[in-house]
């Protein structure tokens, strides 16, 4: 059997990321102490990640918002391509023209009801990412605190 030299360097892989690090013991464990030191910190580390406060702003209402703000642009410009021939637009009964406005309006509407669903699923996946982001600091930070408490010297 071999005997280690005072100082044994293990590289560990950080949970759920690509980031390694060397981890020197510092108080002279043993390699199956260390073994053990870091599944245990690995095990926490894991815990933190999943543990990690979600922002679950609700992102909702996305298509709702667009099919109103389309509506309305629909409904205003219909007015003003109507104004732009007065004098057509002067000799044609209310109803048509109301016709007209709603007519642009639900076209508008539907246009800005994609629109707004796309910024909707744009907002989710950003949050997604953040919140996979933070899981993976707060489970770095934690093994490599457990890591340092347990009396080890780790560097990325």
């Amino acid at each position: 059997m071999k005997k280690f030299s005072g100082v044994c360097l293990l590289t560990a892989l950080i949970v759920g990321s690509v980031q390694a690090q060397t981890v020197v013991p510092t108080k002279g464990q043993s390699s199956q102490q260390v073994q053990v030191d870091m599944s245990d910190c690995q095990n926490i580390a894991a815990n933190a990640a999943s543990s990690t406060p979600t922002t679950s702003s609700a992102h909702v209402g996305g298509r709702l918002r667009g099919a109103a703000a389309g509506a309305a642009a629909g409904a205003v410009g219909a007015e003003v391509r109507g104004r732009q021939h007065d004098e057509v637009y002067d000799r044609v009964d209310d109803d048509v023209k109301q016709d007209y406005r709603q007519n642009r309006a639900g076209e508008t509407a539907a246009a800005g009801a994609v629109v707004g669903g796309m910024h909707q699923r744009q907002e989710r996946r950003q949050d997604r990412r953040s919140q996979e982001q933070a899981a993976s600091s707060a489970s770095s930070t934690a093994y490599t605190s457990c890591l340092q408490g347990r009396g080890y010297q780790v560097t990325p």
